[in-house]
């Protein structure tokens, strides 16, 4: 298992140089989308006119975790420069380990598992954040500030009517059906979930029933919600348990009874040094950490990728309904 941590970790090393020599198809960053004005603390005077990158993923989650740092940041007076929706997990990751940002919000299981090569999740949430504020402070100076209970891991879901055909609620009962009807269970996923060992393999493993005597149709993530809603192709769905769709179609979400899946809390990283120059950022951007919840982040992504808002409109617009911001 060590040598395989250890391939990962030089894997991510020759990506860093990599990405670094071809600049990772990165620029300075441009402006905060949306003008915001401060909140009633006002500006933060040690922040005022200080400089300072945000970065993150171009997903929708990504992106609007992205604005919210960068809306707060920019209502405490800082000159904050945009580089939300970087291209993947691993540009965003190297470009805060090489400094072309400053800051941004990560996923614990997510640095657990892919940047720092472990081959095994902590599955206690406060357990695996400590696992990865230690190891990222160690290995990179990357400080993780106390991590928002949004868990935006995998899972399965199912219409209303499957829910109610089935009477499945858990992955327990999900395993007892595969073991009594298998053709009933039929499954949608994705091709990396189908094969990762966190994903289709262990789950199977974790539960006890035979992954093979299941249908499973590989699709993309975008239509595998839909098929699920639909319920013809996929009694079952891989879904992300914080992803708008799951409300905004109404699907019901297995219980993970026996913790199998990865813990990936969202929380804000930093770079070391920035964070020792500018310690009044964690103060900022403390209100985070009560607010962000899986419900609330659900609803956010909603308003996008259900109702096709604006996500930097969504942003603002909470920390705005928070009082954490005016509107500028």
């Amino acid at each position: 298992m060590r040598s395989v941590a250890r391939v990962r970790r030089l894997l991510a090393s020759l990506l860093a140089v990599v990405l670094v020599a071809t600049g990772c198809g990165l620029n300075n960053g441009g402006s905060v989308p949306l003008s915001v004005g401060p909140g009633p603390q006002g500006v933060v005077p040690e922040l005022e006119g200080v400089k300072v990158t945000v970065g993150g993923k171009d997903f929708t989650e990504g992106v609007i975790a992205s604005y919210l740092v960068e809306f707060l940041l920019a209502a405490a007076g800082m000159e904050v420069s945009d580089m939300s929706s970087l291209a993947g997990s691993n540009s965003f990751r190297q470009a805060l380990v090489t400094g072309q940002v400053d800051i941004g919000m990560e996923y614990t299981g997510t640095a657990w598992m892919s940047y720092l090569g472990n081959d095994e999740p902590v599955r206690d949430p406060q357990q695996q954040w400590e696992a990865v504020r230690d190891a990222d402070l160690a290995e990179h100076d990357i400080r993780w500030l106390p991590p928002t209970t949004v868990d935006n891991t995998y899972s399965f879901a199912m219409n209303r009517a499957t829910a109610e055909a089935t009477g499945v609620t858990t992955f327990s009962e999900y395993a007892d059906l595969v073991r009594s009807d298998p053709q009933a269970a039929v499954s949608c996923m994705e091709t990396e979930f189908s094969v990762r060992r966190d994903g289709w393999p262990g789950l199977a493993e974790a539960y006890g029933f035979d992954a093979a005597t299941v249908p499973t149709p590989i699709m993309q993530p975008g239509i595998i919600y839909q098929a699920t809603s639909v319920g013809r192709e996929c009694a079952f769905g891989e879904v992300y348990t914080t992803d708008g769709r799951v409300k905004g179609l109404d699907l019901v979400v297995l219980e993970d009874d026996k913790r199998f899946f990865p813990v990936y809390n969202l929380a804000t990283v930093v770079r070391g040094s920035y964070l020792d120059a500018h310690p009044q950022i964690e103060q900022v951007l403390e209100p985070l950490i009560d607010l962000l919840t899986n419900e609330v982040m659900v609803e956010l992504n909603m308003r996008v990728d259900v109702d096709g808002e604006d996500p930097a409109l969504v942003a603002r617009d909470f920390l705005v309904a928070e009082g954490l911001v005016t509107a500028g």
